[in-house]
């Protein structure tokens, strides 16, 4: 590969989600190991942090810093419709500075939190349209994907899905969501999500009387579908997880609360105030390498956001779901914990605490399981790299393109 390559990272990174960010960790650590001389930068929500930890340049995604605010005032609103314009022209400036644009896993297609077509869609179009229009390589790697109600937004997904030079999911049912909204999903490949490519610390077996149990927490108040019922969906799922916690505490259990994006933390300090209790702390994990610390530590962990499941499957901790959306129960299929899932949106803290004892009697045997499908999951993503090379570099990584192709 030609020591000029240049490689653009894109999406909501920097912005204190901390999924986005270790799937973005992913992607640099196969950069890095696979193609040390291309030169990398990234189109991202929070340029400084990017470049802060991850040592690469980074430029702002939008033009308007209150892109994100809600615009009330007709000085807002103006200049909102003012930075959709100027973005057509800062992304296709920067798409044309690349030869190829990495768009590292997240939910990039799909809506299963609130989502406004002009946010984050519009950009994601105006990054794939451009990429066709200067020939520049647009992957979409390991994404997760819905259907979507919502029809500007589902037009907008549906077009930068097909503009995309490169496509895979994180799970089948993103792929089939994708072909149900018109996309040719012929070549598209599915592989596990990139965090399952990080490093994991060493996890340690519990022993003794029970131990801590990590309870991953989100601000919460359903999907693009229920913003009518937004509060009272939150409030549930609040109450419901004070309730769980406090039956924890009476049990005697340590309770260490995580946060996956800054927004959580509102929840954190909610639950705090409502259990009054020394077996009660919290972390302030920076990263999913944090998460994941925390996670080995613990006896069970139960969690709504997605790459906090993650996490604990990965150190091969039992974890319970609060799903919100499909793609938390696809994860635990995979993983084999399909009967440790629970509705996020309707929380009964008395049948949580059921599954989670359940749970807790099956530790040892899911630990093992979770070993194996751990390793199957590495091997994956092995398979998902080399295609990527193959796709996004072909002249100057044949051979490697060929031995993937030749692989079992």
């Amino acid at each position: 590969m030609k020591a000029t390559t240049r490689v653009g990272v894109f999406g909501l990174l920097g912005s204190g989600n901390l999924g986005n960010d270790g799937s973005l960790e992913a992607v640099l650590g196969y950069l890095r190991a696979e193609h040390p001389e291309a030169g990398v930068d990234a189109l991202c929500g929070g340029p400084e942090a990017v470049t802060a930890r991850f040592g690469i340049p980074a430029t702002r995604l939008h033009w308007n810093r209150a892109e994100y605010r809600t615009a009330s005032r007709a000085g807002a609103v103006a200049a909102k419709g003012l930075g959709k314009l100027v973005d057509v022209f800062r992304t296709a400036a920067w798409v044309r500075r690349h030869d190829v644009v990495i768009v590292p896993g997240m939910g990039v297609l799909e809506a299963t939190l609130p989502l406004r077509p002009w946010g984050f869609p519009y950009s994601l179009f105006l990054l794939c349209a451009s990429g066709r229009l200067f020939g520049t390589r647009v992957a979409l790697v390991s994404v997760g994907a819905a259907e979507i109600r919502n029809r500007p937004t589902r037009a907008l997904v549906r077009w930068s899905a097909r503009l995309a030079a490169y496509r895979s999911y994180r799970d089948a049912q993103s792929r089939d969501a994708m072909r149900a909204m018109g996309v040719d999903t012929t070549r598209d490949e599915v592989y596990p999500d990139l965090a399952f490519s990080l490093p994991t610390p060493p996890a340690s077996a519990p022993s003794g009387p029970p131990g801590t149990v990590c309870v991953g927490v989100m601000d919460f108040h359903g999907g693009n579908d229920d913003r009518a019922r937004a509060e009272e969906i939150h409030r549930r799922y609040l109450d419901g997880t004070i309730r769980f916690v406090r039956a924890l505490v009476e049990d005697g259990r340590p309770v260490r609360l995580l946060t996956g994006d800054q927004c959580d933390v509102a929840v954190v300090d909610a639950i705090l105030d409502a259990v009054d209790s020394p077996l009660v702390t919290a972390a302030e994990p920076a990263s999913l390498a944090d998460l994941m610390k925390e996670m080995a530590a613990a006896d069970t962990v139960v969690a709504v956001r997605y790459h906090n499941l993650i996490c604990a499957l990965k150190t091969g901790t039992p974890v319970l779901a609060l799903s919100y959306a499909a793609k938390s129960d696809a994860l635990m299929d995979r993983m084999g914990l399909a009967a440790y899932c629970h509705p996020a949106r309707e929380v009964d803290a008395d049948r949580l605490l059921e599954q989670f004892r359940a749970l807790e009697k099956r530790s040892a045997e899911l630990r093992r399981i979770l070993t194996e499908r751990n390793l199957a999951a590495a091997r994956q993503l092995e398979h998902q790299f080399n295609a990527l090379t193959a796709a996004l570099f072909p002249a100057a990584d044949h051979a490697q393109a060929h031995a993937y192709r030749e692989a079992p």
